[in-house]
């Protein structure tokens, strides 16, 4: 926490310094949306606890104020950049009051203009992901299928890919994949997870 507070901070030193900087801003604003989380990212356990599942009354509503209004500031620059783009899909995120209410068509619409800009293939996972929130893991599935060569030594691709699998009831799959992503994790929250 203390390391993220002092990031930000320099953000802001930067943003002051460089008022004119569209992507100094962007990237406070993802700071800001991102640590305004920081409070329901574990339980009291220290375990880990998804998105989805974090309650958002905990979020720092005044931070991601602060996040939203800086972000609304340097997309009105007009000079997009990837800061910004990922300042947008943070913001979709705090702007929706339940995870149902998650704009994820938007969100894979904003990776894809964020894999313009950095093509990655861990960009493209989060798109898919982004997909199979929005229309479900059967449309997900084979895009996450073409990624594999370039992820398969990524847990995350192995995780996302188990998780897909269940929600089709393909479990024998799905536990494939769930110790392949086990025995990539190094972070201890995740492998317990």
């Amino acid at each position: 926490v203390d390391l993220c507070d002092e990031a930000i901070r320099l953000a802001r030193v930067v943003v002051e310094l460089m008022p004119g900087e569209a992507e100094a801003a962007g990237l406070l604003a993802l700071m800001l949306l991102h640590h305004s989380r920081r409070e329901t990212r574990a339980s009291a356990e220290g375990e880990l606890v998804l998105l989805e599942e974090q309650d958002r009354s905990r979020w720092d509503h005044d931070m991601i104020d602060e996040g939203l209004a800086v972000l609304d500031r340097a997309l009105g620059a007009g000079v997009p950049g990837p800061y910004q783009v990922q300042g947008a899909i943070a913001a979709l995120h705090a702007r929706a009051p339940r995870p149902e209410d998650t704009d994820w068509s938007q969100i894979a619409g904003l990776y894809a203009v964020l894999y313009r800009m950095q093509p990655s293939p861990v960009v493209e996972l989060n798109r898919v992901v982004a997909l199979a929130m929005a229309d479900g893991p059967i449309t997900a599935l084979p895009l996450l299928d073409a990624l594999e060569e370039r992820l398969n030594r990524y847990h995350l691709f192995h995780s996302t890919k188990a998780d897909l699998l269940r929600r089709l009831d393909r479990l024998e799959d799905a536990a494939a994949s769930y110790r392949r992503a086990l025995d990539l994790a190094t972070n201890p929250y995740e492998r317990k997870f």
